[in-house]
């Protein structure tokens, strides 16, 4: 991931000190993430993606969806499904996986890069969260949860909801939110993340609530 994100980077004409600026961040941080010594938390990878206007999967793993042929046409209709240059199946064993900053752990369940979608395999180990407890996240499009196992803790804007093993959540993304463990075990969930656009990367860092309407 850092040699992508140096490469974005670059290809724009951004200095460290300039993207991290850019990003409410320390230049040391982003200089960090790109030789591999840190990496970044949920909200700064978003924001990251966002100022260099490049996917996550691009940013993350380094391949986009290639550009399918015409869907068949059968009785007038189109014809979906299967018919595609990118395998169906994502094996378990096979997943493309990146641990975030605390304690946060993506696996992508997809083959390839789905343009406007995310649908991962979510891990928090013990004390994790997408974000400082003083700090929230927020960024186009619409988000689901469903948590397999463990307690996750999910405040959007001023409320907080605490999810246990098959609970599920519709979470407006452009709303200010934050989701952590809670206790001594891990949360496990499934998460799908439909329209994540470009947004103002400076509004994805250190938001507090209690400073901002």
């Amino acid at each position: 991931m850092g040699e992508r994100l140096r490469a974005a980077r670059t290809a724009r004409a951004l200095s460290l000190r300039e993207l991290a600026g850019r990003l409410g961040v320390s230049p040391s941080l982003i200089s960090q993430i790109e030789t591999g010594r840190a990496n970044p938390s949920v909200s700064t990878l978003y924001a990251i993606a966002a100022e260099l206007d490049v996917s996550l999967d691009e940013l993350l793993f380094n391949d986009r969806r290639p550009p399918e042929p015409a869907a068949p046409i059968r009785a007038g209709v189109a014809m979906s499904g299967t018919m595609t240059q990118a395998p169906p199946v994502q094996r378990a064993d096979s997943r493309h996986t990146i641990r975030l900053a605390s304690g946060v752990t993506w696996e992508r369940l997809t083959t390839l890069s789905e343009p406007g979608i995310e649908f991962l395999h979510v891990t928090y180990e013990v004390g994790g969260a997408s974000s400082p407890p003083d700090a929230f996240q927020r960024h186009a499009g619409h988000e689901w949860g469903y948590v397999l196992s463990g307690r996750l803790q999910v405040r959007i804007g001023f409320e907080e909801y605490v999810l246990e093993p098959g609970d599920a959540i519709s979470i407006n993304s452009s709303i200010p939110h934050r989701l952590a463990t809670i206790g001594d075990q891990p949360v496990e969930a499934i998460w799908f993340v439909l329209g994540r656009a470009q947004f103002d990367a400076q509004t994805l860092i250190g938001e507090n609530l209690t400073g901002r309407d």
